[in-house]
């Protein structure tokens, strides 16, 4: 998949709540934390829900504009909303929450949780859980997801709850401005290096393409992609999406692998799937898809290079080791029933 949560699918619509609160709140001493949810027509809640996902989770790629268009433009069937904890007038936490529409399981619901690091132990975090479970509930979740950053105090969180540790990915970091790249490699006879770009006329086989290898993405979480519309809103022209750094290697005229870029409009440079089809593993495709995206964001003037392995993907990991990421942060996936 082009996006690294799951938690990020989202959705336009408004469904009726009948008799969950829009606004919930709880009193921490003289102060009093409230969640509502995010309001499209506010320019600052957007701006706020991005800086406090910069300040928790630093090696993800969020702004204002991506945050609006996750919103208006998910899938109706999510049923997505992004909630904010408010503390007298201060936003000071996050949520993601909805229903994973492509999940062949039906009943899966997910909410990703994040406080702005200086505002914990304010009661904003359990609020914000008990507001997305309610809702999620109510729109007959079976199963919520979430993940959640390997530290003991966000693990204990989770635990405390009665969500139960599963699979965990890494975060990976790159120095592209001081750290050296392994040198372009030689393309093979028979392949083509070349970018989302060139597909913008048809990129219904980079959609298929996406859809096979997100088969084989290694989640505790089945997926699938099988609307192209979607496909459309919430992947190819998400704003962050960079058409021009995204490298396809083309064999036969048949896109084979891929790396997807997104940029933040500064500095920042991130690869959010790189996968090869089933057809053509192990010819080192997504490998050299990958380095050439990276020379690339260097030439344009990125500076920091992001990435997201599960942990047991060695091969992925591998490719990364050897491009030079390190390792930065680790998140586990957590889930509980819902009675």
């Amino acid at each position: 998949m082009w996006i690294f949560n799951v938690t990020q699918r989202l959705s336009r619509t408004r469904p009726k709540m009948r008799g969950i609160r829009r606004d919930a709140r709880v009193a921490c001493g003289p102060m009093t934390v409230i969640v509502r949810e995010l309001r499209l027509g506010d320019p600052a809640d957007a701006e706020g829900f991005a800086r406090i996902r910069h300040l928790a989770l630093p090696f993800m790629l969020f702004t204002p504009e991506s945050v609006a268009h996750d919103v208006e433009h998910a899938h109706p069937d999510s049923h997505y909303r992004l909630l904010l904890a408010e503390e007298d007038g201060e936003l000071i936490g996050t949520a993601q929450v909805g229903m994973v529409y492509d999940s062949p399981e039906p009943g899966q619901g997910s909410l990703t949780v994040y406080v702005h690091p200086e505002r914990t132990g304010r009661g904003a975090g359990a609020l914000l859980v008990s507001t997305a479970e309610e809702r999620l509930g109510a729109l007959g979740a079976k199963k919520l997801h979430t993940w959640v950053l390997d530290r003991p105090a966000d693990r204990a969180f989770a635990e405390k709850r009665g969500y139960r540790a599963g699979r965990s990915a890494h975060f990976l970091r790159f120095d592209l401005a001081n750290t050296p790249l392994p040198p372009l490699q030689e393309t093979p006879a028979g392949v083509e290096l070349r970018t989302a770009a060139d597909f913008a006329d048809d990129p219904r086989p980079l959609f298929e393409l996406d859809a096979e290898t997100l088969l084989d993405e290694p989640s505790d979480l089945d997926r699938e992609f099988t609307d192209y519309a979607a496909w459309l809103k919430e992947t190819w022209h998400h704003p962050l999406l960079s058409h021009e750094l995204t490298s396809v290697a083309v064999v036969d005229g048949r896109p084979a692998a891929f790396s997807a870029a997104r940029t933040d409009g500064g500095t920042r440079y991130g690869t959010v799937m790189t996968g090869t089809a089933r057809a053509f593993r192990g010819r080192g495709l997504a490998k050299l898809a990958k380095n050439h995206s990276l020379h690339r964001a260097r030439a344009a003037g990125f500076t920091q290079a992001f990435t997201g392995n599960d942990s047991g993907n060695g091969p992925m990991l591998a490719i990364n080791r050897w491009l030079g990421y390190q390792i930065c942060a680790t998140e586990v996936t957590y889930a509980r029933e819902l009675v």
